[in-house]
């Protein structure tokens, strides 16, 4: 059995000095996937606990420092790692990296935000586009996908507090929204959606206005599996309880 662990930490730095490798312990996930480690490597002076943990670690950091990056801490050591999807548009931001093991691969994705104005929004639609061509390739060689991360939408309104007054902003926007429909219909299961059909938990809230304490949330965080892989689906939901950032981590346990 295969537990995997998704979560924007907002800053790998700022995570770690909150508990974070302590809460990890504790956890002991297969997998963990984090977005928006905000730092490289050699800029974390104490990632090498997560070695001592027992986990091998992988980081694809934006070019930029301080900004996005994302990073797999894994058990089971993969048959091989690719940072990056081959655009350096979007390499240049560390949005994707990618862990073969056997039959199976998992890609760990942060996707852009549109909130900071029409330029970043654009910039997201664009993201889109060529992320749903660039898997339908990658799903030609490698069937066997999980696609976990922040993909920064909330698909339903099911998946966020206020659909109304939130339906022209990014992240909810109707073109968003439509993307994730046809990106489900692709050959794509939402596990946790699978499992908890009818269930409403969040797993971002706004610094603002105490949007955690009153759970004014949205569901942007998801872990995508191939069709082929969805009745081995064992258990997903979001760790409300963990507070390293201002998401929370989602899980996913699979028979694989």
């Amino acid at each position: 059995m295969t537990t995997i662990i998704s979560y924007n930490i907002n800053g790998i730095r700022a995570a770690l000095k909150k508990g974070l490798a302590e809460w990890m312990k504790e956890t002991d996930p297969s997998i963990l996937c984090v977005q928006e480690t905000k730092a490289h490597p050699e800029q974390v002076s104490d990632r090498h606990v997560f070695e001592s943990m027992g986990y091998h670690q992988y980081w694809h950091s934006a070019e930029k420092k301080g900004y996005s990056g994302v990073a797999i801490f894994t058990k089971e050591k993969p048959d091989q790692i690719i940072e990056g999807c081959g655009n350096p548009l979007y390499d240049s931001e560390g949005r994707i990296i990618r862990a073969d093991y056997g039959d199976w691969t998992l890609l760990n994705c942060y996707f852009p935000s549109g909130t900071s104005g029409d330029v970043r929004q654009d910039f997201k639609m664009g993201f889109l586009d060529f992320f749903q061509n660039w898997i339908n390739e990658l799903k030609k060689e490698r069937p066997n996908l999980i696609i976990v991360g922040d993909y920064n939408i909330a698909h339903t309104e099911i998946d966020i507090h206020d659909p109304v007054r939130n339906k022209k902003n990014s992240g909810f926007l109707p073109e968003e929204r439509e993307w994730m429909t046809k990106w489900f219909e692709s050959g794509f299961t939402d596990a946790y959606r699978h499992l908890n059909p009818e269930k409403v938990e969040y797993s971002w809230w706004s610094y603002r206005a105490q949007a955690r304490a009153r759970n004014k949330g949205w569901r942007i965080d998801y872990q995508s599996v191939s069709d082929t892989l969805k009745d081995k689906l064992q258990d997903s939901f979001q760790m409300n309880q963990a507070v390293h950032s201002d998401h929370c981590p989602v899980y996913v346990k699979i028979a694989l």
